[in-house]
């Protein structure tokens, strides 16, 4: 009966269109986790898992972090159903709390753009990432035919290389990776990868 509810709840969020996206922001990811092994992951804002938990081969461990226990609680079930050992979840928003705990690389994919002050969580990355950590940014390049009061419009390069560094990131490599249509608000967009050492 259990299982069920959870794949009626899934079926919810993981639409159709977020598992195709989900699919390339893991292609785009994976390279970036290469000698991973040892390292401990956050997914910052995780949903229900689909980038982090087709990634949890390449870490040693991964930390599911949303706001949203009902997401949470489907990618629990995954997680037991896959029977995935090295991964399970917190509920928490950075953004309200600070989190006592640290790690290697941190992940953020389509997630910035719902975050109001885009410096305040880059900064509480920061603090989470060990010295030499990696912060991953997934998410859409600036479109300005999108406007909605709660969502950022995606992100320029430039000015997102300068919050990074102001945050305190050493090196900052961004690049634009995929164009979807439809992808963004109905419109057509373009994603990028951004990769941040501390």
């Amino acid at each position: 009966m259990e299982n069920n509810v959870f794949e009626e709840m899934a079926k919810r969020y993981d639409t159709k269109e977020r598992i195709e996206l989900a699919k390339v922001v893991v292609e785009a990811v994976r390279p970036e986790l290469i000698e991973s092994e040892s390292k401990s992951l956050i997914d910052y804002g995780s949903g229900t898992g689909l980038v982090s938990l087709e990634l949890a081969d390449l870490v040693d461990s991964v930390l599911l972090v949303d706001s949203s226990k009902q997401m949470l609680e489907v990618a629990e079930a995954k997680i037991s159903q896959r029977g995935i050992t090295n991964s399970k979840v917190l509920y928490s928003d950075f953004t309200e709390e600070t989190p006592e705990f640290k790690a290697d690389i941190v992940i953020m994919s389509l997630v910035l753009l719902h975050i109001p002050d885009t410096k305040a969580i880059l900064q509480s990355l920061f603090n989470i990432l060990n010295d030499g950590g990696k912060l991953i940014i997934v998410d859409f390049d600036k479109n300005e035919k999108i406007y909605h009061p709660k969502v950022h419009n995606g992100f320029s390069h430039d000015e997102l290389k300068e919050i990074l560094s102001h945050v305190g990131f050493k090196t900052t490599e961004i690049e634009t990776f995929y164009h979807g249509n439809r992808i963004f608000m109905n419109q057509d967009a373009s994603m990028f990868i951004s990769s941040s050492i501390k």
